[in-house]
C-alpha cells in the first residue's frame, strides 16, 4: 500500500483518459462513480485505487483491457486524491454551463438572477437520481449573486430534521430566504466544500475554508465555516470584500466634526489608536478605512489579525492561528521585528497583547487596535485591568471610539409609533415629537429596516484627563469630564436618530440608548 505523502507526487490526468497502444478510451467521470483514479505518478499514467472501494473498483477494470500499473493507496491519499477529482469534474461542468475562464468559478452571468427556485424544487427528485450536478452548481451560483445583490454580509446554509433553510444576515439581522429539502441541503453543502478545498468525506468535526468567487464581474473573498450539528451539517459563508471596496474615511458614515477628529488623530507617528463596540459593529472596517488612510509606499504597514477579513494590496497581513501557536501576542512581537511605522492589532484579548501593543505605541510605532467595551471612556478602565499601568495608558493612548451600526427604518412603510408619549419622559425625546416603527413590506423583506449608519462617539484625552487619569480611572468621573468637554455620546445620537425619524425606538434599545 503505497502513501504519496499527502498527493505532493501525484498529479491528476485529464479529464477523459484516452488509453494507450491497445487501451480502450475511458471516461473519468465514469471511473470516478467505481472509486477509479486515473493520476499521474513519475510523469506516467497509472491507476489508482482506494482499499475501501477494491470490489467496486476491479469490478468496473475488469470490463476493460488496460496496460497501466495499478497503485493501491491508503485511505488518507486516495480520499485527498479523489476530492481533488470532484472538484475538477464539478468546475468543469460549471464552465460548460457558465462560459470560460480560468476562474475557479466562472462569472455567474445575470441570467443567474432568474434561476427559478421552484423550478428547482419541483425537479429535486429527478436531480437526486441523476448523475447530473450542474442545477446544484447553478444554485450555488445564485445564492452568492443574490447574497451580493441584497447586499447580505453573510449566508447561513442549515440543516433540521425534516428541511433546511437558507438565511442571509442583511444589515446586521438574519432574513430567510429560501427552505429546501434536507437531502438537497447536503449537495449543496457538498458543493460548497468542493470550491473550498474542504474534506467532503468528512462530517464530524469543524471545517473552515476560504474560496474566492467571480459574480457580475466583481472578485469575492469568501470564509467558509462548516459545522456539524445534531441533524446535519451547518455552512456559514462570510462575504469579505478587497481592498478596494475599503470604504474611506469620509465614506464611514460619521457625522463632520467626528470624522475630522478622526484624520487629526491618524496624523501621528506614534501612539495607539482604539475602536470598540459590541461584535458586528464595523470596528475591522474602521480599522481598515484607517489603514487606508494612512498607507503610503514610504511605510512599513503590517497587520496581525483573527482571521484575515479584508485583502488589502498594500498591507502586510498576519493570520493569527492559535494551533501553531502564532497569537496575537507572538503575531506582535514578530512584528516589531520586522521594522514596522503602523501596526494593526485585530484585538487586544489579553495582558500580554495589551502590554506588547502600549509599549510598541511608546517606542515610535502607531498601533490600531480595538476592545471590546461598550462606551469609548470604558477602554481605559479595561487597560488597566488588564495589567497595564496608568502612566502608560495616559502616555500613549492618541484616542478611542467607540461605534455602532444602527438599522435605518424602510422609508416606504415605516408608520407612525403611537407609544410616543411614554419614551418622552424616558429618554428625554421632546414633547409630542413624532416618532416611527418598523412595519414590513417586499421592499425592505418584511423586517421594516433598509439600510444602516453608523454613529460613534470619540474620546480624545487632553491634559486635563491626563491628570484626572492619575487621580481616578473610575469610567463616570472620565465620562462626565469628556462630556464637559464636549464629547457627544451615543445615547444623545441615537435620540437624535429616533427624534428625527432615521430608526425606530426599538432598535435604538437594541443598540443601547440607555446609560448605564
Amino acid at each position: 500500500m503505497f502513501n504519496f505523502n499527502k498527493l505532493s507526487d501525484l498529479t491528476l490526468a485529464p479529464a477523459h483518459y484516452e488509453g494507450g497502444e491497445g487501451d480502450e478510451k475511458i471516461d473519468s467521470a465514469l471511473a470516478l462513480k467505481y472509486y477509479v483514479l486515473f493520476a499521474e505518478v513519475a510523469g506516467a499514467v497509472a491507476v489508482c485505487l482506494g482499499e475501501p472501494y477494491l470490489a467496486d473498483s476491479l469490478g468496473f477494470l475488469s470490463k476493460y483491457r488496460l496496460d497501466l500499473p495499478i497503485y493501491l493507496l491508503d485511505r488518507e491519499s486516495f480520499d485527498h486524491l479523489y476530492n481533488r477529482f470532484l472538484e475538477q469534474r464539478t468546475d468543469r461542468e460549471l464552465s460548460e454551463i457558465g462560459g470560460s475562464g480560468d476562474d475557479k468559478m466562472s462569472e455567474v452571468a445575470e441570467e443567474e438572477e432568474g434561476f427559478s427556485l421552484a423550478e428547482f424544487l419541483r425537479n429535486k427528485a429527478d436531480l437526486l437520481s441523476s448523475e447530473e450536478a450542474a442545477p446544484i452548481i447553478r444554485f450555488v451560483n445564485a445564492l452568492f449573486y443574490q447574497a451580493i445583490k441584497k447586499g447580505a454580509s453573510d449566508i447561513h446554509i442549515e440543516a433540521h430534521e425534516h428541511k433546511g433553510e437558507v438565511r442571509f444576515r442583511i444589515d446586521g439581522a438574519l432574513v430567510k430566504y429560501v427552505d429546501l429539502d434536507a437531502r438537497i441541503i447536503n449537495l449543496v453543502i457538498s458543493r460548497i466544500k468542493v470550491i473550498s478545498n474542504l474534506d467532503i468525506s468528512e462530517k464530524r468535526v469543524a471545517q473552515d475554508g476560504r474560496t474566492q468567487v467571480r459574480i457580475a464581474r466583481r472578485q469575492l473573498d469568501i470564509r467558509v465555516s462548516v459545522l456539524p450539528t445534531y441533524y446535519g451539517e451547518r455552512v456559514v459563508m462570510r462575504i469579505l470584500m478587497e481592498s478596494a471596496e475599503i470604504p474611506h474615511l469620509k465614506e464611514l458614515g460619521f457625522d463632520r466634526q467626528l470624522i475630522e477628529g478622526l484624520a487629526s488623530l491618524l496624523t501621528h507617528s506614534h501612539g495607539i489608536i482604539l475602536v470598540t463596540g459590541p461584535t458586528g459593529s464595523g470596528k475591522s472596517t474602521t480599522l481598515h478605512s484607517f489603514l487606508q488612510k494612512v498607507a503610503t509606499p514610504q511605510k512599513n504597514i503590517i497587520t496581525v489579525e483573527d482571521p484575515v477579513e479584508y485583502k488589502a494590496d498594500n498591507i502586510n497581513q498576519v493570520q493569527a492561528n492559535s494551533k501553531v501557536g502564532l497569537t496575537f501576542a507572538a503575531g506582535l512581537r514578530s512584528i516589531l521585528r520586522q521594522d514596522p511605522d503602523v501596526i494593526m492589532i485585530g484585538e487586544i484579548r489579553d495582558n500580554e497583547t495589551a502590554q506588547i501593543a502600549i509599549q510598541a505605541a511608546l517606542t515610535g510605532h502607531l498601533v490600531f487596535s480595538t476592545l471590546h467595551t461598550n462606551t469609548s471612556t470604558g477602554a481605559i478602565t479595561r487597560l488597566v485591568d488588564m495589567g497595564v499601568e496608568r502612566f502608560l495608558v495616559s502616555s500613549s493612548l492618541l484616542g478611542v471610539l467607540a461605534q455602532r451600526l444602527v438599522r435605518k427604518l424602510c422609508e416606504r412603510c415605516k408608520e407612525e409609533d403611537e407609544l410616543a408619549e411614554s419614551y418622552e419622559t424616558e429618554f428625554g425625546l421632546k414633547r409630542g415629537v413624532k416618532i416611527y416603527k418598523a412595519k414590513g413590506c417586499a421592499e425592505c423583506s418584511g423586517t421594516g429596516y433598509k439600510g444602516r449608519v453608523a454613529i460613534g462617539e470619540l474620546f480624545i484625552p487632553d491634559d486635563e484627563m491626563i491628570a484626572l487619569f492619575k487621580e481616578t480611572i473610575e469610567e463616570h468621573s472620565i465620562r462626565d469630564l469628556a462630556m464637559k468637554k464636549g464629547m457627544r455620546t451615543l445615547q444623545k445620537q441615537l435620540v437624535s436618530l429616533v427624534a428625527n425619524g432615521v430608526t425606530s425606538m426599538d432598535e435604538a434599545i437594541r443598540i443601547g440608548i440607555k446609560e448605564k
